[in-house]
């Protein structure tokens, strides 16, 4: 495997093992040279809509770069990313699960609002005309778009694909079981299947055509189809402005190879990491966040030898908390870091996301910022960027001037729902968590994020003020949609042949 990193060295320390600090510096990234000597300084002409790399990956843990206190996994270039920019301890997605913390993304509403609440059957997986996108407010002001990676918010023939919904250019998987397969028998190149040279195996577990399954013969990995085809389409469009949504699957696990393998997390090698005393799935997963870390440098590299880093914001995060799947156990990593829970759950483990912000000579160098926001609040943001109005009734507050340095004006609060395991809720307002075990009724735990991040003391009864204060908006921002419902099916139920993915 191609890598910009060289190892020098793995060594036991106590009872795990840590990546040696000197094991590699942001090679080929010239980005250093730039934060050196221009920190942020204030352009005196009118500069020319900036670029945004929005890159979002599947499933990273909150502590799952070195950034944000991991050890074992080696994360030199988004670590130097965060060096050089702005990183955010309490940054959120917009879901505890993939589908619906993209809509998130996409729309600016939170899932109380937004049309995709889950992951559910395709039939209303999908974005609603009526829901604004990113996409479309960029290409309103003048952007050149395109997705690569990822979408999940509308199958072929629905109006929803990411070509209907404001993207130029397309390239990736429309359907999220078809994501789990990292070597697939095809990719969709705009409204085109393209055929790969991969032999696949249909699952045991099929989800009828939403085409589960795993490779029997590997040689196209998609994460590497997915930069290389980045970097071509950066490369045709550096005149900007452009905006790039790199929706990056890695480290998601391959479902339905665990489940007939014993191993879903599909890697073409497991790098440094070949030789550690460790299961296979624990390998692929670390070399598969390494190999992303590498490709991050690599993007960086590409804009700053096009010059075009200055002109370019990019923002790197994660749809969700970790997994535990793929046949991964979280227990070798400590995935989550401080946070309790993963994916699947609205404690902060399940929510809260590592996030970075680079941007030289706008976004000062070695920030740490605490500003409370989410996915949701990449559309105001974005749109502030490009000169372009906000669409109406979004839960969108634009973090832009954090992003600069300049005075930002608080979140008032944060909301979540979700409609698996009995359904839930959450609220973040101020350093004050509270998350009920059921939608619109249950008990309401509280937390007190400042003093308790594991959330491991429930303060409710010491609170009750606060108690009434969360329930209120929770009912406040929770909208009733009759196509989710928690115990049971999302109606209208499927066809024949199709069922509820274990995403």
């Amino acid at each position: 495997m191609p890598s910009l990193l060289r190892f020098r060295a793995l060594a036991f320390a106590g009872v795990g093992l840590t990546i040696l600090s000197s094991l590699a510096a942001f090679s080929g990234c010239a980005s250093a040279r730039r934060s050196d000597t221009k920190a942020a300084a204030p352009r005196t002409s009118a500069p020319r809509k900036p670029n945004v790399v929005f890159v979002l990956v599947d499933d990273l843990g909150y502590g799952q770069l070195g950034a944000y206190g991991q050890k074992l996994i080696a994360t030199p270039h988004l670590d130097r990313m965060a060096a050089e920019g702005l990183k955010f301890s309490d940054f959120y997605a917009g879901s505890a699960v993939c589908a619906p913390s993209r809509a998130v993304l996409m729309t600016g509403r939170h899932t109380g609002h937004v049309s995709v609440r889950g992951n559910a059957h395709r039939e209303i997986q999908q974005l609603k005309p009526s829901e604004p996108t990113v996409a479309e407010v960029m290409k309103s002001a003048g952007y050149d778009t395109a997705l690569v990676g990822k979408w999940g918010l509308g199958e072929a023939g629905s109006g929803a694909t990411p070509n209907d919904r404001g993207f130029d250019f397309f390239y990736g998987y429309l359907n999220q079981v078809h994501a789990h397969n990292y070597y697939p028998e095809f990719l969709w190149r705009n409204g085109a299947q393209e055929k790969l040279r991969n032999e696949v195996e249909p699952a045991k577990n099929a989800y009828g055509d939403f085409r589960g399954g795993y490779a029997t013969k590997k040689v196209d990995w998609t994460h590497e189809l997915f930069m290389n085809e980045a970097e071509r389409w950066i490369r045709a469009h550096k005149e900007g402005p452009f905006f790039l949504y790199l929706s990056l699957t890695v480290p998601h696990g391959n479902n339905e190879a665990r489940d007939d393998l014993g191993d879903g997390q599909e890697v073409p090698d497991y790098g440094p990491y070949a030789d550690q005393p460790w299961p296979n799935p624990q390998k692929g997963h670390a070399a598969s966040i390494t190999r992303l870390d590498e490709d991050m440098g690599k993007l960086l590299a590409l804009l700053a030898a096009l010059k075009i880093d200055d002109d370019t914001l990019v923002i790197f995060t994660s749809d969700n908390g970790p997994h535990n799947e793929g046949g991964f156990d979280p227990s070798v990593f400590t995935p989550a870091g401080p946070l309790r829970g993963m994916k699947r759950d609205l404690y902060e483990g399940g929510v809260r996301a590592p996030t970075l912000a680079w941007w030289p000579g706008h976004i000062a160098p070695g920030r740490i910022s605490r500003h409370v926001a989410y996915l949701g609040d990449v559309m105001a943001t974005l749109a502030e960027l490009a000169g372009a109005p906000t669409p109406p009734a979004t839960d969108s507050l634009s973090f832009l001037p954090e992003l600069l340095g300049r005075a930002q004006k608080a979140t008032p609060h944060l909301y979540f729902e979700f409609y698996e395991q009995g359904g839930k809720q959450a609220v973040r307002k101020g350093k004050w968590k509270a998350v009920r075990a059921g939608l619109g009724q249950g008990p309401i735990e509280l937390y007190d994020l400042e003093r308790d991040l594991g959330e491991a003391h429930d303060l409710a009864g010491e609170h009750p003020e606060l108690v009434q204060e969360m329930a209120a908006l929770m009912a406040e921002e929770h909208s009733p949609d009759p196509r989710w419902k928690v115990g049971g099916r999302p109606t209208p139920a499927p066809p024949p042949g199709h069922g509820v993915a274990p995403f």
